[in-house]
């Protein structure tokens, strides 16, 4: 077996994969702005076969990702 069917058995074991209402529900937006993200290739999913599923962590990582820092004013 490759490293990678290792990887998706240990996280298939370790976490619930979510579908598209669970990761809007996550995001806390619509299903709709969920599958624009994906269309869009903005936010990590796995295709097994013709589902679209995510993983919790990876998400919760391109979550923290998208943070946007606040500009410091000069004094």
């Amino acid at each position: 077996m490759t490293n990678h069917t290792d990887n998706v058995r240990q996280m298939a074991t370790q976490s619930r994969l979510l579908d598209i209402a669970g990761a809007a529900e996550v995001l806390n937006v619509t299903p709709r702005f969920i599958r624009r993200l994906i269309a869009e290739r903005r936010v990590p999913f796995l295709k097994i076969g013709k589902f679209i599923r995510f993983n919790p962590d990876e998400l919760t990582d391109w979550i923290n990702d998208q943070r946007v820092d606040p500009h410091r004013q000069a004094s």
